[in-house]
């Protein structure tokens, strides 16, 4: 009984957070602060979500392939986030409000 209600509380705050995570997409100005909005929403959504599905399915294999997804997830995530701020960086898009050093 404990361990439905720890996992119904995970499903449904993962979904909670991937909500706000999309109001944030569309709330906030620039690029960057968007690609923050949504990597930290990926990551931390995808991570109550999983461990909520892991409570659900027990101690089977199934619980041992959504760990492996979540392993997985948490190291892509982060990563796909840097890299795409990254390139915009190096494209020259500076973030709202910022001036150019060079004006």
């Amino acid at each position: 009984m404990i361990i439905d209600i720890l996992s119904w509380v995970l499903l449904l705050g993962g979904g909670l957070v991937g909500i706000l995570g999309g109001i944030g997409l569309l709330r906030f100005p620039d690029f960057y602060t968007r690609l923050h909005a949504a990597g930290m929403t990926d990551t931390l959504c995808a991570l109550m979500i999983i461990a909520g599905l892991i409570l659900q399915a027990g101690l089977t294999l199934l619980s041992l392939k959504l760990a492996l997804i979540l392993l997985f997830l948490l190291f892509t995530a982060p990563t796909a986030s840097h890299a795409l701020a990254r390139a915009a960086m190096t494209d020259g898009l500076e973030p709202e409000g910022e001036q150019s050093s060079n004006n």
